[in-house]
């Protein structure tokens, strides 16, 4: 019966999606909903942008184990990540009414830099979808009993978000989001409030947490603990900001007002309601204990669905799976579409000019089915990864390579094309050459990249200029030439 209900709700959500297609006219509409979306429907897309399986599974399956110290990088960075666009990036990028984050690269930096940057945001992409995924084949197997294999509910579930990607891009998106953030919460919530009553109070749970240092935020005085402290944060925090799928949320919006304030309401909405997750899991320590410690140890990404499963009726399953499939969906149809975008966008028309509109709209449309397999197959490869872990790697290598180009165009008049390329190879390089080395749990490795990306765009921009963009974004070498940053 739960798994009817299941099937019945993701029926619903593809009708949705398919409905909202109608307005896809163009490759705008496909790519940013035509800039029209008001503000409550920013405010429910950019929530629901990290509102996926690391929020429902991965944050409290890392919260049991390490406390707040430990869920540092997500919920806290990431919702930080949506403040900060809504504060610093989203007026001034709303402005130059750009289709992909990558094509600001290429108007400010050129040609080079624009594709370097595009393949390092697509690349990014692979983890963090497939963490959406792998949660889409974890939960048709524990409904269907273990029927349904993980493989080929990751399968299932990726099927069903392509179909309305597929047809209605960002309006399907976020009109599927603001239905899905809905039942999310409202599910979500009631679960918490049921859950508190089996653990006998809502100050039980808590004194449970307190009781086991879970409330502890910050590390221990040392300064490696520090250092993995801080990489943690930034992780998320800054790796996010250059990233397709925050960007287009934003550049959906109406007007600046919306683009502005519905990130910063949204980031602050996400960093409160992950806490329901992280206060479910503890309830189950107190209900099911025995129980809660075996799957702790096996695999604590568990415990959540566990507990409703065995010890809450149908109807808060319904409300559990219902939310949780929200989350996932909402998530990974906007990841899906982000990188086949930049992709069609910023490296496909270096080869191939655009034709018409509607040419590059169907080409898009390729591309995100394109994607889809890519993602199921790397999901697959990748079985047995913790989803945390995943969604953690996914944004080290936008933090090294396209964070630190992206700020010091907007904010720093003298940076330059040589110093974007010095920042991307000196960032790529150290974070690659300490996760080589095995280095990576004596000092992060992202935050060595981040600290080299910055060093590269301060020499690179003050030095002496070799590489200058011409006026159509291509590069041209010159010697001894002082280069300025054109917009």
């Amino acid at each position: 019966m739960l798994l009817g209900f299941v099937v019945v709700y993701l029926l619903c959500t593809i009708a949705i999606g398919l409905w909202a297609a109608k307005n896809v006219k163009t490759t705008a509409d496909f790519a940013v909903a035509g800039r029209h979306l008001p503000m409550i429907m920013i405010v429910t897309t950019t929530f629901a942008t990290w509102f996926g399986s690391e929020t429902v599974l991965g944050i409290p399956a890392k919260f049991v184990e390490g406390g707040l110290g430990a869920v540092v990088e997500d919920p806290f960075g990431a919702g930080s990540c949506l403040i900060l666009v809504g504060l610093f990036f989203a007026a001034k990028l709303y402005r130059m009414t750009l289709l992909t984050i990558s094509d600001y690269y290429r108007e400010r930096y050129g040609r080079g830099v624009e594709v370097a940057c595009s393949l390092i945001i697509i690349m990014s992409y692979l983890g963090w979808v497939s963490a959406q995924v792998t949660a889409l084949g974890l939960v048709f197997n524990l409904l269907s009993g273990g029927a349904i294999p993980i493989e080929m509910g990751m399968i299932i579930g990726t099927s069903v978000i392509l179909v309305y990607t597929l047809f209605g891009g960002m309006w399907s998106v976020a009109v599927t989001d603001f239905v899905q953030m809905i039942i999310l919460v409202v599910g979500l919530s009631a679960i918490a409030i049921f859950a508190a009553n089996l653990a006998g109070g809502a100050d039980k749970v808590i004194e449970l947490a307190a009781s086991k240092d879970l409330f502890r935020f910050f590390p221990e005085p040392s300064f490696t603990e520090i250092m993995f402290f801080i990489a943690a944060a930034i992780t998320m925090m800054f790796g996010s900001i250059p990233q397709q799928d925050v960007f287009q949320r934003v550049m959906s919006a109406r007007d600046e007002k919306a683009a502005t304030r519905g990130p910063v309401i949204g980031g602050i909405c996400y960093i409160l309601f992950a806490s329901v997750p992280m206060f479910l899991v503890t309830s189950a320590l107190i209900i099911m204990p025995e129980k809660a410690a075996e799957l702790i140890a096996e695999d604590p990404q568990k415990v959540l669905p566990t507990l409703v499963l065995e010890k809450m009726p149908l109807i808060m399953q319904v409300l559990f799976f219902g939310a949780l499939l929200a989350a996932l969906q909402s998530v990974a149809s906007a990841t899906l579409l982000a990188p086949s975008v930049t992709f069609v966008e910023n490296i496909w028309r270096q080869f191939k000019p655009r034709i018409s509109d509607r040419q590059e709209l169907l080409t898009m449309r390729i591309a995100v089915l394109v994607f889809a397999c890519c993602v199921c197959t790397y999901a697959i490869a990748l079985k047995g990864t913790p989803i945390y872990e995943m969604v953690s790697g996914a944004y080290q290598v936008t933090l090294v390579g396209a964070f630190v180009p992206l700020v010091a165009g907007l904010f720093w008049s003298r940076a330059t094309t040589q110093g974007a390329v010095f920042a991307i190879v000196l960032g790529l390089a150290s974070w690659g050459i300490l996760l080589l080395a095995g280095l990576g749990k004596v000092f992060p490795p992202q935050l060595a990249g981040f600290a080299m990306a910055a060093v590269g765009m301060v020499i690179g921009s003050l030095g002496p200029q070799r590489l200058i963009r011409n006026q159509h974004g291509s590069h041209r070498h010159m010697t001894g030439v002082e280069g300025r940053g054109a917009h």
